[in-house]
């Protein structure tokens, strides 16, 4: 628990401090648009938003499509594990006797009654 807080105190709150002086540094507007042939009609825009804007985006999509690959990369790896995991209980359940009962042995019967 004083890790966790360790963490927020001494990272996490330094770096909102610094995206939000980012932002504050880089607000004035810049136009986007989607299309490198036709500048002056774009296929998508032109829109107007703040530079901090653009570049959080760009980062955003770049996490998420970086995670995504990442993800679709280790599906061969998460299938194997899975499969072994199954393999792995399998031999444990054939390995691991079933508990008797006095039920199930006769002679047990014989031991516990004391004449």
């Amino acid at each position: 628990m004083m890790i966790k807080r360790v963490v927020m105190w001494f990272v996490l709150v330094p770096f909102g401090l610094i995206l939000v002086i980012f932002a504050l540094a880089n607000r004035h507007i810049v136009q986007i648009g989607i299309d490198p042939i036709s500048p002056q009609a774009p296929f998508w825009g032109p829109m107007e938003l703040p530079l901090f804007v653009v570049i959080y985006l760009s980062l955003l999509v770049g996490v998420v499509l970086g995670g995504a690959g990442g993800w679709f990369s280790q599906g061969k790896h998460r299938k194997a594990e899975r499969q072994l995991r199954r393999d792995l209980t399998k031999a444990q359940k054939e390995v691991t006797p079933a508990p008797t009962t006095p039920a199930d042995d006769p002679l047990a019967l014989l031991e516990n009654d004391k004449y």
